[in-house]
């Protein structure tokens, strides 16, 4: 092929796409837009500032909502509470003189001051007042984003309530003086 048959098609190709640009120029200004009087979709659902909107979260069951976890921690295993506790131990330390890790250490928490010790907390953590005590702990261990929105902790919490008051249990168990069970 010469020069000028590649010309050609190159050519081609640009005013294929001139043409194409100006239909589309065209057709938008044929037709009038308007704006949505509501977001046909809302993205701040998925994100932790949805707990400003009401409407957005509405469709959410509540972590508050809840049944209390006191009968389940009667009945709970320390031996399935300590497996569960591994997926802690990856973030959180849970000895006695452990260091802070992605998370701050465990050994003593039931019963401590939420977003208390030396840890750099997130902003969402550090608003809580409070103790965690066994009702909060297992708010935030079902889902920790809907309980402090804004948190830094990843995790997405574990459903099942008996395994939740297993852990709780365990947790309750890493203490110089453990915190009575209900």
């Amino acid at each position: 092929m010469s020069a000028f048959e590649w010309n050609k098609i190159i050519g081609a190709v640009l005013v294929t796409l001139l043409v194409i640009k100006v239909v589309d120029l065209a057709g938008d200004g044929l037709t009038p837009s308007h704006p949505l009087a509501k977001p046909a979709y809302s993205v701040l659902a998925a994100t932790p500032t949805a707990a400003k909107d009401p409407a957005a979260t509405k469709a959410a069951k509540p972590v508050a909502q809840l049944a209390s976890i006191a009968p389940l921690l009667a009945k709970a295993s320390m031996d399935a509470g300590k497996k569960l506790a591994k997926k802690c131990s990856t973030c959180h330390s849970l000895k006695k003189d452990g260091k802070n890790k992605v998370g701050p250490m465990l050994w003593n928490i039931v019963g401590a001051k939420q977003a208390g010790g030396k840890f750099s907390y997130s902003k969402a953590l550090k608003k809580l007042d409070g103790n965690w005590d066994f009702e909060a702990l297992n708010r935030f261990i079902a889902k920790p984003k809907r309980y402090a929105p804004g948190t830094k902790m990843s995790f997405a919490g574990i459903k099942k309530p008996s395994d939740r008051a297993a852990l709780i249990a365990y947790l309750s168990s890493l203490s110089d003086q453990p915190v009575t069970l209900p």
